[in-house]
């Protein structure tokens, strides 16, 4: 009896875990949409479109990115079947294509300010919402390597099984969030460039 009562109050702990990652993800969800609001608010005014061509560091970030989901997705279904190994592996991989991520963007915001000379502080707010829309991401990046690691970590540790398969669960359903964002702000970038 006892056994039955700590596994429901363990399954509705694990519901409230989940619900309340999903509260995060649609807080993000909205504080994104109010920011790509504000661009085509601003940038909607006469002279203040962005005027200036994507970095090509971009592209190669969202490609970075979309390869990390796929990785991700291998390690989710591993762990389903029971192969921890596989699910290890494919959990680093994941992991350092994030840290990839992260430095891809890092670079293209260095293109952005030394090699075509627009800077946070450019006089054209929607040359700003550039560094805001990609360091607002790359802090929600920070937060879904840590999910990830934690989630890998988690593997060299004796714990049940349900326990395992519900961390890959939350850190699936945040890292591909972060995927659907990324490639949101990125065709979003795209079709207001000019």
């Amino acid at each position: 009896m006892m056994a039955q009562i700590q596994r429901q109050e363990e399954k509705l702990n694990l519901g409230a875990k989940k619900f309340t990652m999903w509260i995060f993800i649609f807080t993000s969800f909205m504080f994104f949409a109010a920011l790509s609001s504000g661009f085509i608010v601003y940038s909607g005014g006469k002279g203040h479109g962005l005027n200036v061509q994507i970095p090509q560091p971009f592209l190669y970030s969202t490609l970075v990115i979309i390869i990390s989901s796929i990785t991700l997705f291998m390690a989710s279904k591993a762990a389903k079947g029971l192969q921890i190994a596989r699910q290890q592996l494919f959990l680093w991989v994941t992991f350092f294509l994030g840290i990839a991520f992260f430095a891809v963007q890092v670079y293209a915001c260095y293109v952005l300010t030394y090699k075509m000379g627009i800077y946070f502080t450019d006089p054209n707010a929607s040359r700003t919402f550039l560094y805001v829309f990609c360091g607002m991401h790359l802090l929600h990046i920070i937060a879904g390597l840590l999910v990830l690691l934690n989630t890998v970590l988690a593997t060299y540790r004796n714990i049940p099984q349900v326990k395992n398969i519900f961390k890959m669960e939350m850190a699936s359903i945040f890292w591909h969030f972060l995927d659907i964002m990324w490639i949101y702000l990125y065709v979003f970038l795209l079709l207001n460039q000019n």
